[in-house]
């Protein structure tokens, strides 16, 4: 089974540090080519500028973060720690905040950039260094304006958003969950199980109707990995039953097989490569949250990864985005 080696973790942080810093093409809601455009995305976002837009910045700050905690001496460690110690200061962390209190941006990133920015926060909670905790206190005020933002949510979010692109509730769940023992509000973790039961509790019988054009996620996948994590053991085991009732017979076959990607140049077609790490994301923790089905899931997590990993810097329609979700697929064990 793949693992993630220092030399992977190397290219993968190599390949943010590439990005990170790079303000233009950027899409803050729309497409801005150049420092002449009227509005500069650094004025905007003071940490978080790079990376085309603004949630794969942030996740790939929890590429590098993670990358730094996990492997601290390789070659790319210096430079990471460098560009952490510029990004989380306290003038840029406030900037970020005051973004918040603009007209119209009560849904700004909703779910999903929330999500990852709570992913973040709990990497950096992890950190056992001086620099670590530091950054962890200074990216604190950020965090809690959305985590505010999230408890005030999920009350009115009657019906989940089952979609493979950003709207997925499932896959922020999964993500808010990470930050939940380190939330301000200690009522987060009953709020996130209960709005998984709500939403997904009494599915059956899912048609896997994926993947989509579009689709970076597997509804059907992440879905059941969201479960996974809110479930007691033989309650998942039940519902996952019910669920994806085939699963020992590598069924429906269209979740086992990887998606092909005509044309990574292209922005959606490209995600179908993040499809692929995702699911073999997902196929892994349901792995081992299911191991009486641990046999075929691990192969077509395999499956995925090798029809992925090797495109990551292809083109930057995904060279800005997809080692994160090749870093979720590879080292994602002691986090679930």
């Amino acid at each position: 089974m793949q693992r993630l080696t220092p030399e992977l973790a190397d290219r993968f942080a190599r390949i943010a540090l590439g990005h990170v810093g790079r303000e233009f093409p950027n899409a803050p809601g729309l497409v801005l080519n150049g420092p002449h455009d009227e509005i500069r995305p650094r004025a905007l976002h003071p940490v978080f500028y790079g990376s085309f837009d603004w949630h794969s910045s942030v996740h790939s700050h929890w590429l590098l973060a993670r990358i730094l905690r996990r492997f601290p001496v390789i070659g790319a460690a210096p430079a990471i720690r460098t560009w952490l110690e510029s990004a989380f200061t306290p003038q840029g962390v406030a900037g970020e905040a005051a973004y918040l209190d603009r007209p119209q941006t009560a849904a700004f990133e909703r779910p999903y950039g929330w999500a990852w920015l709570m992913m973040l926060q709990a990497e950096l909670e992890a950190h056992q260094t001086p620099e670590g905790r530091r950054w962890a206190r200074t990216m604190r005020l950020l965090t809690s304006a959305f985590e505010r933002r999230l408890m005030a949510w999920l009350p009115i979010a009657t019906y989940p958003v089952r979609v493979g692109t950003h709207g997925s509730t499932a896959f922020a769940l999964i993500l808010f969950s990470r930050y939940a023992p380190h939330a301000a509000d200690a009522g987060l973790v009953s709020a996130l199980r209960d709005a998984a039961a709500s939403w997904y509790g009494g599915d059956r019988d899912c048609p896997a109707w994926e993947p989509s054009g579009a689709d970076f996620l597997s509804p059907a996948l992440v879905e059941a990995a969201c479960m996974a994590d809110v479930l007691p053991a033989p309650d998942f085991a039940a519902w996952l039953a019910a669920f994806l009732p085939d699963l020992e017979r590598s069924e429906p076959e269209v979740l086992f097989s990887p998606a092909l990607v005509s044309d990574r140049r292209d922005p959606q077609i490209a995600h179908l490569d993040g499809l692929n790490l995702s699911r073999a994301w997902c196929f892994r923790r349901l792995a081992r949250a299911a191991p009486a089905l641990a046999g075929p899931l691990r192969q077509a997590a395999e499956r995925h990864l090798e029809a992925a990993l090797p495109h990551l810097a292809d083109d930057y329609m995904g060279e800005h985005w997809l080692a994160s979700f090749a870093l979720l697929a590879l080292d994602d064990d002691d986090a679930g």
